[in-house]
This record gives C-alpha cells, structure tokens and sequence, in this order.
C-alpha cells in the first residue's frame, strides 16, 4: 500500500474554507462584569473555653494522681451545669530538666478540658468555681451553626438582589437589555472572637464569692461577595 501525499492546492483549499466558517462566526455580545458584597451584623451566641490543670513533681506517679485529682473535681463541678458541654483536651507531660541540661529534676504534666455552651451567663459562672483550682487559657465567641446559617442566607439572597440591581443599571443606562452569563457566590469564613486569652490569670470570681461578670459577646460580621458577568442584548 502506497501513501500518495495530497496536493498542495487541496490543503490550501481546506484551510481558506476553515479560515472563511471562522471569520463568518458572528462576535459575541458585549459583556459587563459586576461584583457586589452584602454584610450581616451576626450575634455571638456560642461560646468556648479551655481549663487546665498542670503541676510539677519528681515521682510521676504523685504528679499522675494529683493532676488527675483536680480534672476529676472538675468534671464533677461541671456535671452540676447540664447547659454546659464538656470534654477532654489532652494530656502532656514533659521532663523538667536541672542546671546542666542532662538529668531530669522532675516532671510537668498538664490536663486540659474544653467547655462550650449557648448560655454565657451559666458559663461563666462555672469558670469562675473551675478557676479556684484550674487556669483558663482562652475565651471565645462566635455564632452558632444555626444562626451563622441564617445569616448567611439572608446575606446571599441581599448580595444577589444587589448583583440584579446592579446589572439593571448598567444594562438601562446603556440602553440595553441583559441576561447573567454566569454567576458566582462567595461566603466568608468567621473567626472566633478572642474574649480573653492567658496562661496565668486571675479568678473571674472574686475572693468574697462573688459571681463573675457577665461576658459581652457581641456580633461578627458575616460578608458574602457575588460577582459574575452579564450579556448586553438589544
């Protein structure tokens, strides 16, 4: 079988009839792209914290069993608060080493628990009577899954009510009509609002037994950004 390669004329002849269907395609319509942003003022109504307890000793044994002793009492003290849930956060325990760097003095062991509730009153309540023998080491507020939720659909449908009306006055005032080419929704995340953070602090209830203050949690703002492209007809 024999290849008989294709006259010149011929390919020549293919590719001006190729060239001449893409020249002959029409242009598109005229484009316009928009981008708008709607915002929600969210309340923070979950709240988080941690407590830990932590001791050195030189038998690890001792420092085990009295580590554990106020973890303990502080699950029991919590149980006594149903609107707050409770967990464990870890446990670490590292060598304490002398002056010279080479031999171990003692031993540090720390036990953290993770608390989260709706409910900041009852939270810090329990806070306060945790902190007698445990530190707290953060405090935060954010929205819950519900209500961070809501807001966002409320920002959706704002941001694109917005993008509408934005692409009904760039269309009029040109004179033309328009339809979406296409469309994108971006939602932003929240980050957590840090209430108070610290390693060593001072009870939030006060030597005479007094409740601790009540916590504000105020709001986080929730941001949706639509943007997209429009066609311009006639």
């Amino acid at each position: 079988m024999s290849f008989r390669p294709a006259p010149l004329l011929t390919l020549l002849a293919v590719a001006l009839t190729a060239g001449s269907a893409w020249a002959a395609e029409p242009p598109g319509p005229p484009t316009a792209d928009l981008s708008v942003e709607a915002s929600r003022s969210t309340p923070n109504d979950l709240f988080r914290a941690e407590v830990y307890a932590e001791a050195t000793d030189a038998s690890p044994g001792e420092l085990a069993r009295r580590v554990n002793l106020t973890v303990t009492q502080a699950i029991q003290t919590a149980r006594a608060y149903p609107a707050v849930k409770l967990r464990s956060a870890g446990n670490a325990t590292y060598p304490v080493y002398g002056k010279t760097g080479k031999s171990i003095d003692a031993w540090r062991m720390r036990s953290t628990l993770a608390l989260e509730s709706g409910d900041s009153a009852v939270l810090s309540e329990l806070l306060g009577k945790l902190q007698q023998s445990m530190a707290v080491t953060g405090l935060n507020a954010s929205p819950s899954p519900a209500t961070l939720k809501k807001s966002t659909d409320e920002a959706i449908v704002e941001a694109l009510g917005a993008f509408e009306a934005r692409a009904r006055l760039v269309a009029g005032t040109l004179g033309k009509k328009w339809k979406i080419r296409q469309v994108s929704v971006h939602t932003g995340g929240i980050q957590p609002k840090p209430m108070i953070a610290y390693a060593r602090a001072a009870p939030m209830m006060s030597a005479d037994g007094a409740p601790p203050a009540p916590i504000e949690a105020g709001d986080s703002p929730v941001t949706v950004n639509v943007s997209g492209q429009i066609e311009l007809l006639e």
